[in-house]
């Protein structure tokens, strides 16, 4: 599996949001999502997809992730119709944070904006979200499910751990950083629909950790193209693979190793995933 390979399938990946990607899913889900009734004719209100009563902030938080993270908006459709607004708000903070490290020029200044965020969803918690769109929405989805903070708090650490701009030393950083930001989401989004079960949640502690791999080599070109290489050392080493390589966008069969490498990490995720679901969702978490 080449690395130019996974990447073409996909297309470029949007500036500013490496791992968010533009382009539109495989067309067996993008079939799918243009039966949902938002997806029917551009006339159609914001309401047929967050609900009735939809407000400002709502379609902010929407237009957000069709702009930014158009995968996760897709997904999100698929949710009960109840529970849509909600993951709206929770995809969005995600994207508010995803995008602080490639908008700002010095660390610092990421640093003061996570820290807004971690205020802010204090206030959120305290009853009194600032007056910002994607607060005011979040605090919408904790007081309709009751969202258990750590889990935001831990997606804020990450990103915050993140702005470093350092390279994995290994898969293992990655999988952490990927638990705690792409699996926290999935636990929150279990919670808006109301489940609470130990398969799901390690279900969703597997998926979150692929996709964190997967976005991890996607995102490759995008950042080569910074003069920036985040694939983990170790198994870079174990190939013979330098970071010019890849700042070289070489295919030689060294660096097609890396990405198969990982890529099967990710299918191991994935083959314990399906474990999960085998092994049926039933059991009540231990809170």
């Amino acid at each position: 599996m080449a690395a130019s390979t996974l990447v073409s399938a996909w297309g470029p990946l949007r500036p500013g949001v490496p791992g968010l990607c533009r382009r539109r899913p495989p067309r067996g889900l993008w079939a799918h999502a243009r039966r949902l009734p938002e997806l029917a004719g551009s006339g159609r209100s914001v309401a047929a997809v967050s609900g009735p009563g939809a407000s400002g902030t709502d379609r902010y938080c929407l237009e957000l992730l069709r702009k930014r993270d158009y995968e996760g908006y897709l997904c999100s459709l698929l949710l009960p119709a109840e529970s849509r607004s909600s993951a709206f708000a929770l995809r969005a903070f995600n994207v508010e944070l995803a995008q602080v490290k490639d908008s700002v020029s010095e660390k610092t200044i990421g640093l003061m904006r996570m820290q807004f965020w971690k205020k802010t969803v204090d206030d959120v918690y305290c009853d009194s979200p600032p007056h910002q769109p994607v607060a005011i929405e979040l605090w919408k989805a904790v007081k309709r499910h009751n969202l258990t903070k750590r889990w935001l708090m831990k997606i804020i650490d990450e990103r915050e751990k993140n702005l470093d701009d350092k390279a994995y030393r290994n898969i293992q950083e990655l999988e952490n950083y990927a638990e705690n930001t792409q699996s926290s989401l999935l636990y929150l989004t279990l919670e808006i629909l109301g489940i609470k079960d130990l398969h799901a949640d390690h279900a969703a502690s597997h998926i979150g950790k692929a996709q964190g791999i997967v976005t991890c080599l996607r995102a490759t070109p995008y950042h080569g193209s910074r003069r920036r290489v985040f694939l983990p050392m170790d198994i870079c080493m174990l190939h013979g693979v330098s970071q010019e390589d890849f700042l070289r966008k070489s295919q030689d069969k060294n660096v097609r190793d890396v990405v198969y490498d990982m890529a099967s990490q990710a299918h191991l995720h994935l083959k314990h995933v399906v474990f999960c679901i085998q092994g049926g969702f039933n059991q009540p978490r231990i809170v």
